[in-house]
This record gives structure tokens, sequence and C-alpha cells, in this order.
């Protein structure tokens, strides 16, 4: 019987002493729970996104599109230049130089040519260009319209260029007087893929390599 509740009392304190040993939880959940709130009490600074503004050019009413349009009609590019656009001077040169280009080389030939119809119509061989001597009198008068329709049509496109410039200058400097030009209007350009018709289609199917412009208003 004593052995019975020595074992009782033993078993009874060792259980007591392991819960006496359990570490206590409180304390270090108290310390935890202030840390969280005391990092939750520090304010957080907002993000907030640097604001970018591009620049805006306001109309000018002392611009004159007059002067503009006068200016490029009596030298090419000084119209541009008026306008602030240095950098379409050199496209406006490089466009007629290559129409003159263009008119040189025909007027060249077409008098070599001209020359040599008049001569053999004349029936004289005193004269005669020796790099024409296999050709037929018909080839010359072909050759020979050829060089002068090239001739006339590098003239008309000369024409034509310089009034384009002209008429460039003009718009640009009329925006420039009455309208707000900034930079709320962008242009993307990426190459694309076109459809074709059932009549145009190539070797490599019903699609053809194409170019995409997309204008965007903000």
């Amino acid at each position: 019987m004593y052995k019975i509740l020595f074992f009782i009392c033993f078993f009874t304190g060792i259980v007591f002493a392991a819960k006496a040993q359990k570490p206590d939880t409180t304390v270090a959940k108290s310390k935890a729970d202030s840390a969280i709130q005391k990092h939750d009490t520090v304010p957080q600074k907002k993000y907030i996104p640097p604001i970018t503004k591009g620049k805006v050019y306001h109309p000018d009413s002392t611009h004159d599109p007059k002067k503009a349009l006068f200016r490029s009609g009596v030298i090419p590019g000084w119209g541009q230049l008026y306008n602030h656009r240095w950098w379409k001077v050199p496209f406006v040169y490089a466009g007629l130089g290559l129409l003159v280009d263009v008119v040189v080389y025909n007027e060249k030939y077409y008098k070599l040519f001209l020359k040599e119809a008049e001569l053999r119509e004349k029936g004289q061989s005193v004269g005669r260009n020796p790099d024409f001597a296999q050709l037929q009198d018909t080839d010359v008068l072909n050759d020979l319209d050829t060089f002068r329709r090239d001739r006339d049509l590098g003239i008309l496109g000369f024409i034509g260029a310089w009034g384009i410039q002209m008429i460039d200058a003009y718009i640009d400097a009329k925006f420039q007087q009455r309208f707000t030009m900034d930079n709320n209007l962008s242009i993307k350009v990426k190459p694309g893929i076109i459809n074709q018709q059932l009549y145009g289609y190539t070797s490599i199917g019903n699609i053809a390599p194409g170019i995409t412009v997309t204008f965007t208003f903000r």
C-alpha cells in the first residue's frame, strides 16, 4: 500500500515539474506584438511618380506664312530655315540635286543622239559618233525620244519639287502661327503583313510585306 502511494506521489511530482519547465510564451508573444505594433505605427511614404511635362509650342501670331512661302520661292530651303526646321534643308537639296543630275544626264545624251540623227538624215558620214555605228536608224530615233522624254520629266520633277518645298514651308508656318504644337501626338512605324486579294497572289502566297503607321492622340 505504501509503495503504491509512493509511486503515485512520485509520478505526480514529475508531471508538475515538467509543466513548470515549459517556457513562458506569453512574454515572447507580448514582445513580438509590441514590435509589430511599433512597426505598423511608422508612417509609410506614399510613392508619387514624377511628373514629366514635355515642351509645348504655343501659337506665334507674328510668324508670317507668306514670308516663308516667298523665301522658299526665292531660295529653296530658306522658308524651312525661317520656320526653324533646318533638318529639312538637306532633304530639299538632295531631292533637287538628284533631279538636276537626271536633267543634265539626259540632256547630254539627247544632244549626242540628235546630232547623230541629223547626220544620218542628211546622209553624211563625217562627224558621226563611232559608238553608234552598230545602231540602226530606228534605234537612234527611239533612243533620241527616250532621252528627250526623260529630260522633260526631270525638268517637270524639279519644278514640282521646288513647289512642294514652298507648300511645305507655308503649311508649317501656318501651323506655327495658329495652332499649338506639343508632344501629344506620337507616330509609330513598324513592319506588317498585308493580305492580298486573289488577283494579287505572289510566289509566297496571298501575303505581302507592308508598313503600319499608327498615330496616337493623347
